[in-house]
């Protein structure tokens, strides 16, 4: 059971930033102190695209500066709400309701941390690494896979993930500079990247550590279904415990609707849970049929 839901604001957020990048990929930065200052990783928040849109558009926080107060986003425009979203331009403003939902909670007693992100999934994952980059009790490896180009900056890494990564030569240039190793997978043939599935680089990853590493990690993923249902496989083949950020399709956002809704295991049975509000970090065993 979850705790005390937190506090959601209602901001009007000026575009500090909007920058493309490969793929018609995109980076939109906003002022949103308030926001900024609650978000925690895995959370995500409600846009605004356009007055013409009504309809609000969930995005995850992929950053979050709660000194200077400005929350950071990647997105691809799919459909016509993030298309508008597309054409907005520093200066102007948007309305955002954030930070919604409950993020990864991570067990100190498994100081290994792998996370795994796929396309649209991989924002939580470089909010979660700069929050861990001065937790000293965590060691993260960050893993991410997609079949188009990596819209953030890629360089030959340096650091070490600690165990087999064929193929994999490279890292984001962010995590880098905070001194995190992540890698890149990929089936499309990006340079630097292993050549497959990312969980399937997961998996060699793992089977390099030894015992003693594997039995102190835990595995956070986030990104599309069939890779979250592979995660989690993934982490009970090797009973490792995984938490999975879900998406799904969201009206309200808050909880009013009812339209994301899944279904959960818990101990008192079969229950239906809220991506916005009861997740949409969920236990990967309690989402998906591991047998």
């Amino acid at each position: 059971m979850r705790g005390k839901r937190r506090a959601i604001y209602l901001e009007e957020a000026e575009i500090l930033e909007h920058t493309t990048h490969a793929a018609n990929q995109y980076i939109l930065r906003v002022a949103a102190p308030a926001a900024a200052n609650a978000a925690q990783p895995g959370t995500f928040a409600h846009l605004t695209c356009d007055p013409s849109q009504p309809m609000r558009r969930p995005l995850s926080i992929m950053r979050a500066d709660r000194s200077r107060g400005w929350l950071e986003f990647l997105y691809k425009p799919v459909g016509a709400g993030l298309a508008k979203l597309a054409r907005r331009r520093v200066g102007e403003s948007l309305s955002v309701l954030a930070p919604i939902g409950n993020g990864f909670s991570l067990d100190p007693k498994r100081p290994h941390v792998l996370a795994i992100g796929g396309g649209v999934g991989i924002p939580p994952l470089v909010f979660l690494a700069e929050e861990l980059r001065n937790r000293a009790e965590f060691i993260p490896v960050v893993l991410m896979g997609s079949e188009i180009p990596f819209p953030l900056e890629l360089q030959s890494s340096a650091l070490d993930v600690g165990s087999n990564a064929p193929g994999a030569s490279h890292g984001l240039r962010l995590l880098e500079q905070w001194g995190i190793p992540s890698r890149l997978a990929s089936n499309a043939g990006l340079p630097g990247s292993f050549a497959g599935f990312v969980t399937e680089l997961a998996r060699a990853l793992l089977s390099g550590r030894s015992d003693e590493s594997r039995s102190a990690t835990q595995i956070v993923a986030c990104g599309p279904e069939p890779m979250l249902c592979a995660a989690a496989k993934l982490a009970a083949s090797f009973r490792l415990p995984c938490q999975v950020a879900l998406e799904e399709y969201m009206a309200c956002g808050v909880g009013g609707c009812a339209g994301c809704t899944v279904r959960v295991r818990t101990p008192d049975g079969d229950a239906m849970k809220r991506v916005c509000v009861d997740g949409p970090v969920f236990d990967a065993a309690a989402v998906y049929s591991l047998s």
